[in-house]
């Protein structure tokens, strides 16, 4: 019975790699008859699998999309990527929160101890953001190592890509954290003495891991608005072809939790701060820039002050129609 239910298992998941398998060649993957097969075929429409069949010399099996969603089968990359998205998922589309989370839970509870590990270490924070724009590729096994660092409270060594390039940091991390498609590491850098975040785009993990660590209190008790509040998330703006720089008469603080990802921002005062953006446009950038409602000084490049006066021509003529 344990080989027939190993052989079953087999066929579902040789069905679901691709869309339709000839008779012959899904009997020899199984490594048993096309009479054998045949009757794994059976068990699987029993169980409430709908595998149909083209006609033909040994015939083309296909696993077709049913009235009702019978059990599946994920290999462990896939159930741990289906378990990000759902932790994800709430911050892109409205409504989707408490579905999410059921089925997360219910994707856990029939993992294999091993399997539910990894995904229960992968606890991430994720934060709603206005501007959508696509972030870095991060690494999956960095994400691993990173998380298992936070679910085990073990002291992290790391390289971070910084703008002088690599630097090695010890720290003690708290937390993953997602937003506006960008992935953080809130931690303790342990030779700066301070909290500070990484972009973990830019953070390669040395193995093993350090000593253990009692966690700390993030700053204000709230990892998000830890993360939105800072001025510096390790993001220039270089990757962009139109870059400028402009004075805002704005709180350092507000402009950071709107700002997008690629925003650097400098304290000049209480009501006050310095803004530097790229974008794919020089008017595209005016545009980002003008949904701050403040005032604005543009401190350069030329050619952003006169993607501003253009906007303003635009908007006098849309506001004149």
């Amino acid at each position: 019975m344990a080989e027939t239910s190993g052989r079953l298992l087999l066929l579902l998941s040789l069905l679901q790699s691709r869309r339709d398998w000839p008779g012959p060649a899904l009997a020899e993957r199984l490594g048993v008859s096309a009479r054998t097969m045949r009757r794994d075929i059976d068990r699987l429409r029993e169980l409430g699998y709908p595998v149909s069949v083209r006609k033909g010399p040994g015939g083309a099996y296909r696993l077709d999309a049913g009235a009702r969603l019978p059990p599946l089968l994920f290999d462990d990359d896939q159930a741990v990527a289906i378990a990000l998205a759902l932790q994800t998922a709430p911050t892109a589309v409205a409504g989707t929160g408490e579905a999410a989370s059921r089925a997360l839970a219910t994707i856990r509870q029939v993992m294999p101890p091993r399997l539910r590990r990894r995904v229960e270490s992968m606890e991430v924070t994720s934060i709603w953001n206005a501007w959508g724009l696509a972030g870095p590729e991060v690494d999956s096994d960095v994400i691993r190592a990173v998380a298992d660092a936070v679910r085990d409270h073990l002291i992290l060594r790391l390289d971070y890509a910084s703008e002088e390039g690599p630097r090695a940091h010890r720290v003690e991390p708290h937390n993953l954290v997602e937003w506006g498609g960008r992935w953080f590491l809130v931690a303790w850098d342990l030779d700066g003495g301070l909290w500070r975040t990484f972009r973990v785009d830019r953070i390669a993990p040395r193995s093993p891991a350090g000593p253990g660590f009692v966690p700390r209190a993030v700053p204000g008790g709230d990892v998000g608005e830890f993360v939105t509040g800072q001025l510096d998330r390790g993001d220039p703006p270089d990757h962009w072809p139109c870059r400028g720089e402009v004075l805002l008469d704005a709180p350092a603080a507000l402009i950071a939790r709107w700002a997008p990802g690629g925003a650097v921002i400098e304290e000049l005062g209480p009501g006050r701060c310095r803004l530097k953006l790229g974008a794919w446009s020089w008017v595209g950038l005016a545009a980002l820039i003008g949904t701050f409602d403040c005032d604005i000084e543009v401190a350069g490049p030329p050619e952003l002050s006169a993607a501003c006066r253009e906007l303003g021509r635009r908007f006098a003529a849309a506001g004149a129609a």
